[in-house]
């Protein structure tokens, strides 16, 4: 029986596939498809803008309070323009495609895969809330139970879209730890066969991935509120140490300020977990402004996006999560709503006669070109995918660090 010639469609159907089997965190997160491109291509830089849901507060009683529509979204910058660049000859083009995607798509797609999947991990930063003890590895299914409440104290939904990613230290221990409780024999069948744990009566769906991000904490020392009042995305912080570092994705809490449900503004009983968004440098004071999320809104300030029952009193207590200059894992307890991976579509080589084309497969578009280089002798290919990260509601996750 002849081969088929493959064409340039044929093997970008195939490679999406490979790609979307290869994919874990990428896979259990949003994933949009921006179509505003299709035409005309995007370049690196294109931005793309995600809508965030109104809050409200609601009113007691007959009269009308008319409340402000404050409606936000996020904008998400297509960063990423990146590709595997690889050589096949005219002859290799007749080989069924089982062959060819042996030889070139899975290779190709396993390193795509993992590029997209590591650079959404790194999105842990932005998580503030966390559970876990770093140096230690989860053992136990209450550090499960335990990002489930710190999911729930957060109004996540319970839609069947909640999710755990973990490095393969802590699925291998967390498989142990299950091994003896009670499960379907289905799930306890999955899991010895697959060694992936499938405790699924906990509320999530597992995955493991071996692109979890490694972080490292800066330098810094426990510190105290420089000034009553602050309010908003920014916090100054005296007793760091001088010129003392503040990575980015380190979390800490604050005396006296605790978290509350954004639906009910009732206090948790927790106290407020923040993350650095910016890394910083203490002055030689010990002083620094921090960017944080989630931002200090008290309801004096902003009731309809309340996250704290008070604001921080002068001289407040800053203590942090991980002692300083400590490198830890962050495994990640998320809702699919929390991390979105947007693509678009990049220009389409195909209509200057080269041999090309573009398609997209469930929220991923991909191109691939060939062209035949006179100066080497050689028809050297590439695959490219563009595409942007963003936390867009990071307040939907949890870290499990380690």
């Amino acid at each position: 029986m002849a081969n088929t010639l493959l064409t340039p469609t044929k093997i970008l159907d195939e490679s999406l596939m490979i790609l979307e089997n290869n994919l874990t965190f990428s896979s259990r997160a949003n994933r949009e498809y921006s179509k505003e491109f299709a035409v005309s291509g995007a370049k690196i830089g294109s931005t793309v803008n995600a809508r965030k849901p109104n809050r409200f507060v609601g009113t007691t009683g007959p009269n009308l309070n008319i409340e402000n529509v404050n409606e936000s979204s996020l904008p998400i910058s297509l960063t990423t323009q990146f590709h595997v660049d690889f050589t096949f000859s005219s002859q290799e083009l007749t080989l069924v495609v089982d062959e060819f995607a042996d030889r070139y798509i899975k290779p190709a797609m396993a390193t795509i895969a993992n590029k997209i999947d590591f650079d959404g991990l790194g999105l842990a930063a932005n998580v503030a809330n966390n559970v876990g003890t770093v140096g230690t590895v989860p053992n136990d299914i209450a550090t499960l139970l335990s990002a489930g409440t710190a999911l729930d104290n957060e109004a996540t939904p319970r839609d069947g879209s909640r999710t755990v990613v973990w490095d393969p230290a802590t699925n291998a221990s967390m498989v142990k730890a299950a091994s003896g409780l009670f499960n379907p024999s289905r799930s306890i069948g999955a899991q010895y066969e697959s060694g992936i744990f499938q405790a699924s009566s906990l509320g999530f769906d597992i995955g493991m991935d071996q692109n979890i991000n490694v972080f490292t904490s800066g330098t810094r020392t426990n510190g105290t509120v420089s000034g009553a009042g602050q309010t908003g995305s920014t916090l100054t912080v005296t007793g760091l140490g001088a010129a003392a570092t503040i990575a980015k994705g380190d979390t800490f809490q604050i005396a006296g300020v605790y978290a509350v449900n954004p639906q009910n503004r009732q206090s948790t009983g927790v106290l407020r977990k923040f993350t650095v968004t910016a890394a910083a440098t203490a002055d030689g004071s010990g002083n620094a402004t921090l960017s944080i999320f989630p931002a200090i809104n008290t309801a004096a300030s902003n009731q309809q996006y309340q996250t704290v029952s008070a604001g921080p009193a002068n001289a407040a207590v800053v203590t942090w999560d991980v002692a300083p200059s400590t490198q830890y894992s962050a495994n990640l307890a998320y809702h699919k709503d929390a991390f979105t991976l947007v693509t678009a579509d990049l220009e389409d080589v195909s209509q200057y006669g080269a041999w090309g084309a573009r398609r997209m497969h469930k929220g991923i578009s991909m191109r691939i070109s060939r062209q035949y280089a006179i100066g080497t002798d050689t028809v050297p290919c590439r695959i490219d995918v563009l595409y942007g990260w963003a936390a867009v509601y990071p307040e939907l996750a949890c870290r499990i660090v380690r």
